[in-house]
């Protein structure tokens, strides 16, 4: 990643290019990347390809002003993160939010920082933890809404957990194994084609705001903040694009009669 599209970069997520190689500058630069460039699946729904080389990420989620979903998002910021100079692996995780366990293609990044790994994600919908998690064992881990763990798993390795009204619930799981670009393309692949993932099947879109989420599955629209949740059905098609525009600042270049099919579910 050259000079030019680092500033195309922090342009799009209204950050200053200064940022430190420590853990304030790693959180603030997630914080503006997360809270800027939505969660989103409006491509793979219209049967266009995911592209996850660096210069197609790019274009789309900061050129083009659209989101994308983890390997899209997350390698942004690993392209960033890497550029600047923090000390980035990229990690693969099952998700453990159906019945069963996904296959590896939760795409994520950790950082090292003084000895010590932080995950950082900014693609999981609304379970993607809104500020770098240190990779600790059985503690308590707060940003400023939620609260995870990581416990120790006997066949998944680190298992990420969030706490709701007192109770633990997995969410997706890391393993520290090397990861090449063969293993992202694999993932991408099934996550964008298969009838089997959800992202083929339903429409989403996703952005945190403060003290809250805003989320957009298929024709309905959640807006929660500070606990309380606002719930607008968007009947027709001027309803679903002023929704995407006013809520996630998108103004797309898929048809809405390729994702119509898909709002009704």
């Amino acid at each position: 990643m050259d000079s030019i599209m680092l500033a195309e970069y922090f342009s799009r997520i209204g950050l200053d290019n200064k940022v430190d190689l420590t853990l304030a500058g790693l959180t603030r630069l997630h914080r503006y990347q997360h809270r800027s460039i939505p969660f989103e699946n409006l491509d793979v729904i219209a049967g266009l390809p995911i592209k996850i080389e660096a210069g197609a990420i790019h274009k789309k989620l900061v050129q083009d002003k659209r989101g994308g979903y983890c390997q899209e998002l997350n390698g942004l910021l690993y392209n960033v993160a890497s550029a600047l100079g923090f000390e980035a692996r990229v990690l693969l995780g099952r998700v453990h939010l159906g019945k069963e366990p996904s296959g590896r293609g939760h795409r994520v990044t950790m950082v090292t920082i003084d000895k010590q790994q932080w995950l950082v994600d900014c693609g999981n919908g609304a379970f993607t933890p809104r500020a770098p998690l240190p990779i600790v064992m059985g503690q308590e881990l707060k940003t400023d809404i939620q609260t995870f763990r990581f416990v120790a798993d006997e066949h998944f390795g680190y298992l990420l957990q969030l706490k709701s009204s007192g109770n633990w619930s997995s969410i997706y799981s890391l393993d520290m194994s090397h990861v090449c670009q063969s293993d992202l393309e694999y993932g991408n692949h099934y996550t964008s084609t298969s009838p089997y993932s959800l992202f083929t099947r339903n429409s989403m879109a996703v952005l945190p705001i403060e003290n809250g989420t805003v989320t957009l599955f298929n024709r309905t629209l959640r807006v929660t903040e500070k606990g309380h949740t606002t719930v607008i059905i968007l009947a027709d098609e001027d309803a679903y694009l002023q929704a995407l525009a006013d809520y996630f600042g998108l103004s797309t270049n898929v048809s809405y009669s390729s994702i119509e099919p898909y709002l009704n579910r």
